[in-house]
């Protein structure tokens, strides 16, 4: 019988969601300093070193709340700082430095993937490290598939906003990015407060969760 209770179900989710949306953030670093805005990496933040990513919020509030009410566990970094006018093809490096995130997140679902499947294969005898591996495999799975879709989202501040920027015509494109300062804030009412409220206009359960199901069984999960 797999153990139960709340510190196994934490560690089984905030270990890999921390990975997930760490790996997330460098990515975004890693492609721009290759396109020639060394910032992040200037500042530091493509360590590894989770506690140069950590926000307090969005890496440890927010995902220990979802995970004990049992919604979609989500969460964010700390922004990887990224200047457009530093890259040398502003419109076109930024929305491929957007995109980074979301690729890195379906990389890391994947090669957990066939980290499960090994898992699966050598049918280790049941044990609390064993179930708790196993756990962390389908999590990381679930969590880093969730964070692909749900940053690619055509809203700002995620991902595919910066996509959505990039393909319009500039004069709408400086409009559009205005929406930015307004993001975040907007962001935990509408994908909390509004479904409370109006369950036909949860955005999460309608546009991103059926897509996540659907990868998580082509990767041989659920």
């Amino acid at each position: 019988m797999a153990p139960d209770g709340l510190l196994f179900d934490l560690g089984t989710w905030l270990i890999p969601l921390v990975f997930a949306i760490v790996l997330h953030e460098i990515s975004h670093g890693w492609v721009a300093s290759a396109f020639g805005d060394t910032t992040a990496r200037d500042r530091g933040r493509l360590s590894l070193n989770p506690i140069r990513h950590v926000d307090p919020v969005g890496t440890v509030v927010l995902p220990l709340f979802l995970a004990v009410s049992g919604a979609p566990v989500f969460g964010w970094a700390k922004p990887v700082p990224v200047v457009a006018r530093k890259l040398r093809n502003p419109r076109v490096h930024m929305m491929i430095v957007a995109l980074a995130g979301p690729g890195m997140n379906i990389a890391l679902a994947v090669i957990a993937a066939l980290g499960l499947a090994l898992f699966r294969a050598v049918e280790p005898g049941p044990s609390l490290a064993g179930y708790f591996v196993y756990a962390n495999l389908i999590n990381f799975i679930a969590i880093n598939i969730f964070l692909a879709l749900f940053n690619l989202l055509p809203l700002p501040p995620f991902d595919g906003g910066h996509v959505v920027q990039g393909l319009l015509p500039r004069r709408l494109a400086r409009r559009y990015a205005k929406l930015q300062r307004f993001g975040f804030p907007l962001l935990i009412p509408l994908l909390l407060v509004v479904p409370m409220v109006f369950p036909g206009a949860n955005i999460v359960e309608r546009v991103v969760v059926p897509p996540v199901l659907a990868l998580m069984r082509l990767l041989g999960v659920g």
